[in-house]
């Protein structure tokens, strides 16, 4: 870790409420998302890369250590019992289990092992692809999706450092089909934290602060986008066109993405701005939330977050063919950087991660852990909904009318500088007025309107005056919506 990022950290501690730092779960939300501690296999170092559910309720967990273990149940109490399943991978960063193969993405490739002998080892280990390049520099971390409905792994690859693209396909998005095809699909990628699919099938990513991108933000993945970072487009020429022609290259001076958007037209925006320093530092990965065993959040995605020890939640809507929502802290009190994020149909959650390289405010070298919903529904904005005269919320639980008046919201609206300095500041700042439109009978909906909205800016929204029934504030009050696009109508 760099001394400025050091530093960094420290000053996002000191700033930190009471019962956020050192793995505490705050006790509001172990009523309803108790986090559970898994005990990992002793003389090892489980810094969790990623994990992947395998038949029998078996999970399979990949380290950055480049091991990969086997957990027999871990579903049930907090002690699994482990088996070495594969060693001496390098940095693996995804697993996918598909037809009796696990398939795990590391730094060169995608290999795909399989126990033969049935001695709980793997015995075969084949590469399906390597069709990308590696220098050696700590940070061309190359991350893997589980299997897409057409059976191909998508990996995006981290530039070399955090400007500069010095091996093949550095800075772009590939998908492995599953005879081992490489076809390029994305460009302008800086520093991906984990990669999944969306409520529809759709692909996003996690893409963290640094050179063109102001903060860290999920993103949509549409095949021959330009993602913002264009360090990596030098290797236009080895794509045969796959893709089409390179991008222009983004206005030199400060700017913005709105802005930029009007002149690249395969510039996707960040779907959902994750503001530095509020939503963490560095998101991971993810994992949709596809029934409601977990609660009442159905079609919502989960995002790993490293350097808070967080899950964050985000609701996604696509706007006038844009994708875009608003994200909302979740879970925290994790013991260590969360980077693999895995729910099951049963609405177990796993996650686990490291600290090494970036310190994690869990404060734990490494951890894995379990989270499951209890029953119980807590009082939080379900939904915040883009209007084209303002936001629709829609709540878990019906709201007290008396609460739901102009006074209980405040708005912030700001956006990013779009430059190939590192990270930005919240420009531009707009404070609008925000007046209650309309509540519904059953009390589950709110509209408001709001003056004005700023296409391209994050609104950001507290609700900390609004009360349930029974009296009871919402969990977590502040809301984040990109606003790509405003919706039409009147």
């Amino acid at each position: 870790m760099t001394m400025n990022r050091l530093l960094t950290l420290f000053a996002v501690v000191s700033l930190l409420p009471a019962g956020l730092w050192a793995g505490v779960q705050p006790a509001e939300e172990t009523e309803y998302y108790p986090i559970t501690t898994l005990v990992t296999p002793a003389d090892t170092l489980f810094e969790v890369g990623a994990v992947e559910l395998l038949p029998e309720r078996k999970i399979a967990v990949a380290t950055r250590r480049g091991e990969i273990w086997i957990g027999q149940g871990a579903y049930e109490g907090n002690a699994p019992q482990w088996s070495l399943f594969a060693r001496y991978l390098h940095e693996p960063l995804g697993l996918s289990w598909r037809d009796g193969w696990l398939y795990a993405t590391q730094r060169p490739e995608v290999t795909r092992l399989k126990d033969e002998d049935g001695d709980g080892a793997a015995d075969l280990f084949e590469c399906v692809s390597d069709g990308w390049g590696i220098k050696g520099d700590y940070h061309e971390y190359a991350f893997g999706s589980r299997h897409d409905k057409e059976g191909n792994i998508w990996v995006p690859l981290c530039l070399t450092g955090s400007f500069t693209a010095e091996a093949l396909y550095r800075g772009w998005i590939l998908r492995i089909t599953p005879d081992g095809k490489v076809l390029p699909t994305a460009c302008g990628v800086r520093s991906p934290g984990g990669i999944g699919f969306g409520p529809k099938g759709e692909v996003f990513y996690t893409d963290n602060q640094g050179a063109w991108n102001g903060s860290s933000s999920l993103k949509h993945v549409k095949i021959g986008s330009f993602q913002g970072n264009p360090n990596g487009n030098i290797f236009f020429p080895f794509s045969g066109g796959a893709i089409g022609n390179p991008p222009p290259y983004p206005t030199l001076t400060e700017t913005r993405i709105v802005t930029e958007r009007e002149r690249i037209p395969s510039f996707v925006p960040p779907a959902v701005v994750l503001p530095h320093g509020k939503l963490g530092h560095s998101p991971t990965g993810m994992a949709l939330i596809e029934n409601d065993k977990f609660g009442p959040f159905q079609g919502q995605l989960l995002v790993g977050e490293q350097t808070f020890s967080q899950v964050q939640r985000i609701f996604l809507e696509e706007v006038n063919g844009v994708w875009q929502g608003a994200a909302f802290s979740f879970l925290n009190g994790f013991q260590s950087g969360n980077i693999a994020v895995r729910l099951s149909d049963d609405g177990t959650l796993f996650t686990g991660g490291s600290d090494r390289g970036w310190g994690a405010r869990g404060g734990k070298s490494e951890s894995l852990e379990r989270v499951r919903w209890t029953g119980k529904v807590p009082f939080e904005v379900l939904e915040m909904r883009a209007k084209p005269a303002g936001f629709q919320l829609r709540l878990t639980e019906p709201v007290d009318p008396s609460t739901a008046g102009d006074s209980s919201f405040k708005l912030n609206a700001y956006t990013y500088l779009y430059r190939g300095a590192y990270g930005s500041p919240e420009v531009d700042p707009v404070t609008p007025t925000v007046k209650v439109t309309k509540v519904s009978a059953d009390g589950l909906t709110i509209d408001l309107a709001v003056e004005p909205l700023t296409k391209g800016h994050v609104h950001e929204l507290s609700v900390s005056g609004l009360r349930n029934r029974a009296g009871k504030a919402i969990l977590h009050p502040t809301g984040y919506y990109t606003l790509n696009e405003i919706p039409m109508g009147n």
